[in-house]
């Protein structure tokens, strides 16, 4: 699905990850941390996908609610996780959304 976001500007965070051969509690833990990001305020939306690079997106309304969000109390457990179990590699990468646009049918 497509996330609905607000009219420019706001901030995406984009997360791609190459994860490691076993589950190790990945997917219930994925599904925890959308439904944690979803209720910080500055949450705007949210897109995934995995094949052998994981793609996530995150949309939020500022700097300051990103970084709430990386320093949220359980999201920072889970991303020691992460690094310790979940990942074999993965990079963040912060842009501000200047423009946007949609076609649908």
């Amino acid at each position: 699905m497509i996330a609905r976001t607000p009219e420019p500007p706001y901030y995406a965070v984009i997360f791609t990850s190459i994860r490691t051969e076993e589950d190790n509690g990945y997917a219930d833990t994925a599904l925890r941390m959308e439904k944690l990001a979803r209720e910080q305020p500055g949450f705007l939306g949210v897109e995934s996908a995995r094949n052998e690079t994981g793609i996530t997106v995150s949309y939020w309304d500022s700097l300051e609610a990103i970084k709430n969000w990386k320093n949220n109390a359980e999201h920072l457990l889970v991303q020691q996780s992460g690094r310790n179990i979940f990942y074999r590699s993965y990079k963040t990468r912060i842009c501000k959304v200047e423009r946007d646009y949609i076609f649908e049918k």
